[in-house]
C-alpha cells in the first residue's frame, strides 16, 4: 500500500499545483537559513568586537573575522541537517493544496472540502517547525555520541514526526481532528513505516528538496486506502 502510494504521487510529478508549493517551499527554506546564519555571524563579530586583547600578543584584529566565518561555516554545516526539517514544515503549510491536486485526479467522486484558513495553517506549521529542529538539534547530541547510528536515529525520528503531522494533516481534511487523531493511532505502525521511508531519501542533496511534496502526496493516499480498509 505504502509503495502504491508514493508511485501513485511520483506520476503526478508534473502537476503545476505540485511545482508551485516546490518552489515556494525552497524559496521560504532558503530566505530562513538565509536570515538565520546571517544573525548567528552578526551576533558572534557583535559580541567578540572588532579587537581582542591576547596574552603576550596584544591587540589583534583579526579573531573577530576568523569567529565569524567560522561560525558561518557552522551554520552551513548545520543548514545540511535543518534545512530537511524546515523545508518539511513549510510544505505542511501548503498540504491542502498538494492534497486536492491529489483528489481532483485520482478521487473526483469527493466532495470538494474548504482549505484550511491560512493563519491556522500558519500557526501549526510554526508549531511543527519548532518541534522538528528542536527534536534534530537534540539529536545532533546522539549523532555524536553514536556515529555509526546516526543515519538511523536521524530516519526514526524524522519518519516519526513527519508521518505524524502529514497524515494527520491529510486526515483532519476529511474527518475532522478527532477522528484523524483516532486513525492515526490505529495505525500508527504504518504511519511511521511511511514516514522513515519519506525521511530516508531525505538524506540525498537535491532529491529531499522534492520528497515533501510527494511525502504530502503519499500520505494522502494512504490516508485514503487506510480509511477504506
Amino acid at each position: 500500500m505504502i509503495f502504491d502510494a508514493f508511485f501513485k504521487a511520483i506520476s503526478q510529478a508534473g502537476d503545476p499545483r505540485f511545482r508551485r508549493v516546490l518552489f515556494i517551499g525552497i524559496a521560504l527554506t532558503l530566505a530562513l537559513l538565509v536570515a538565520f546564519t546571517s544573525a548567528f555571524v552578526w551576533l558572534t563579530g557583535w559580541l567578540v568586537g572588532p579587537e581582542v586583547t591576547l596574552p603576550m600578543i596584544g591587540e589583534v584584529t583579526w579573531v573577530g573575522s576568523l569567529l565569524s566565518a567560522g561560525s558561518f561555516l557552522i551554520m552551513m554545516l548545520l543548514s545540511v541537517f535543518l534545512m530537511i526539517p524546515v523545508a518539511s514544515a513549510f510544505t505542511s503549510m501548503f498540504l491542502d493544496e498538494v492534497a486536492q491536486a491529489v483528489e481532483d485526479k485520482h478521487y473526483p467522486h469527493l466532495p470538494r472540502v474548504s482549505g484550511t484558513p491560512f493563519w491556522a495553517s500558519f500557526k501549526d506549521t510554526v508549531n511543527f517547525l519548532g518541534v522538528l529542529i528542536g527534536a534534530n538539534v537534540l539529536a545532533l547530541v546522539l549523532y555524536l555520541i553514536f556515529p555509526p547510528a546516526a543515519p538511523f536515529i536521524f530516519w526514526g525520528l524524522n519518519g516519526f514526526l513527519l508521518g505524524r503531522e502529514y497524515f494527520t494533516l491529510a486526515a483532519i481534511r476529511r474527518v475532522g481532528e478527532a477522528e484523524a487523531r483516532k486513525l492515526r493511532r490505529r495505525h500508527r505502525g504504518t504511519i511511521w513505516l511511511a514516514g522513515t521511508l519519506m525521511a530516508m531519501p531525505l538524506s540525498l542533496p537535491l532529491v529531499n528538496l522534492f520528497i515533501p511534496i510527494f511525502g504530502a502526496a503519499t500520505f494522502t493516499h494512504i490516508f485514503h486506502a487506510l480509511q477504506k480498509r
